[in-house]
């Protein structure tokens, strides 16, 4: 456990006046998970995926915060701002499974690979897999339909928020970069799912939530001509 990550979850929960308690009922877990959590040393343990979400959302502040103590990002996500991304569960189906009036389908993509010369995103679908969405949901985020899409994430730079395949919903309409959400993007050919800041000039920063293993990457203005965001991430689920 990383001993400022515990400081800062106990700091924050005191700020508020929270009780251990109600930290886990909001988080729906024990009281001893969240004690562990702001456990100094060996003993402790560190929140991921839904539960580092909701432990953001009910301290008001960002899962980044969290993390790394990066107080350009401490207060950017709260519940007055609609959440910088939704977590949820997902059931998959096929065509042999109807739609209820409020579902919409949204293409499900376990395979993905980007072409190294036009940056456009090469698509296999898994056996015919979708992800199905409620269309009120999709609307309260002004996401169209016809404009989401959902990938894989492969890898452990974006833990502990986004895990070794976890499923990530990105918005193909919002490519504007917005300083402290997460995109998916092409990298000069690589799918990645980073948190993005525009730097002077013209350049983007490129952060994971992982920092100890992979420090920010800034590119420059040429350097930047490299970075295609294909959309912003709205929705994810994590399946452990």
């Amino acid at each position: 456990m990383n001993d400022s990550f515990a400081s800062r979850i106990r700091q924050r929960r005191k700020e508020l006046k929270l009780t251990q308690d109600k930290v886990a009922e909001h988080c729906g877990i024990n009281r001893v998970s969240v004690s562990n959590w702001e456990t100094i040393g060996k003993n402790g343990t560190s929140p991921k995926g839904a539960n580092l979400l909701a432990l953001a959302e009910l301290l008001k502040v960002t899962p980044e915060w969290l993390i790394s103590g990066d107080t350009e990002t401490k207060y950017e996500s709260t519940q007055d701002d609609a959440a910088n991304y939704t977590l949820g569960s997902f059931d998959t189906w096929d065509s042999k499974t109807p739609l209820s009036s409020d579902e919409v389908e949204i293409p499900f993509y376990k395979e993905v690979e980007l072409s190294a010369g036009n940056g456009s995103m090469v698509q296999r679908e898994s056996s015919g897999f979708k992800l199905r969405f409620a269309k009120s949901t999709l609307r309260r985020f002004n996401i169209q339909p016809d404009m989401a899409a959902c990938v894989v994430v492969s890898g452990n730079s974006m833990e502990p928020v986004l895990p070794d395949q976890a499923t990530v919903g990105i918005d193909t309409a919002n490519t504007k970069i917005k300083d402290g959400d997460m995109y998916a993007i092409d990298h000069g050919g690589m799918l990645r799912v980073k948190v993005l800041y525009r730097l002077p000039g013209g350049g983007i920063r490129l952060r994971s939530f992982n920092r100890d293993e992979y420090p920010d990457e800034d590119c420059g203005t040429e350097q930047a001509s490299e970075v295609k965001v294909l959309g912003r991430v709205f929705w994810y689920s994590v399946l452990r």
